[in-house]
């Protein structure tokens, strides 16, 4: 194993399998300390809004996020302490008062939209990942989550969608692809391309490291 951890971002579009990539890579590298953070935990706590006002946030920009307690907490898993990570309620908009501890890992996995935009958190990895996915695959897998998992009403969902989802997603999420080492097409079924991206990595953790 590497002497320090090997930081991974996995980016992508709203629903273009992320998740399904992380979990993937998690599973097949079973044997190895996984940390995981998502930047979905990191939004800014809005409990001191109006409900209605929440509901009017641009979620998918990137100053809905608390970048800077993002960065605290991956530059604290790298060097090898646990952090408490914040449990975001994604019906209310606002943090939980309970947060969930992370264990630093031989890997520190994160996960989300705008991680490879953000420089301060890019600039915190080793390997940047890019998940690519149709957009009409896109669109029905978020209709489908925001409704079912997160109290979203359906005008709601697609009126989101037209105003904040996609034009966050061409000015901020589809250029950050140009920062990636690699481009995962079709989603998280491309398992070909998945098992391609652990042999990998299995080949970068067990790589000698530099002597200082």
């Amino acid at each position: 194993m590497t002497s320090s951890p090997l930081v991974i971002g996995i980016a992508g579009g709203t629903a273009s399998g992320k998740t399904t990539v992380a979990r993937k890579v998690r599973e097949a590298l079973a044997d190895c300390r996984v940390a995981f953070i998502d930047q979905d935990s990191y939004y800014r706590d809005l409990k001191d809004l109006p409900i209605a006002d929440r509901r009017e946030v641009n979620f998918d920009h990137p100053d809905a996020f608390d970048i800077e307690l993002l960065v605290r907490h991956l530059r604290e898993l790298k060097a090898g302490r646990p952090i408490q990570k914040p449990v975001y309620d994604f019906v209310t908009s606002s943090r939980q008062p309970r947060t969930m501890g992370v264990d630093p890992g031989d890997i520190i996995l994160i996960e989300g939209i705008l991680v490879l935009h953000m420089k301060e958190v890019r600039d915190e990895m080793d390997v940047k990942i890019y998940v690519d996915a149709d957009d009409d695959l896109r669109i029905l897998r978020r209709l489908t989550r925001d409704i079912k998992d997160r109290g979203r009403d359906f005008d709601h969902v697609v009126s989101q969608y037209l105003r904040h989802v996609r034009p966050m997603h061409m000015g901020f999420v589809e250029p950050s692809k140009h920062f990636a080492d690699i481009i995962i097409p079709h989603g998280g079924n491309n398992e070909i391309a998945i098992s391609m991206l652990v042999g990998a990595l299995r080949g970068k953790l067990s790589a000698p490291q530099p002597r200082e």
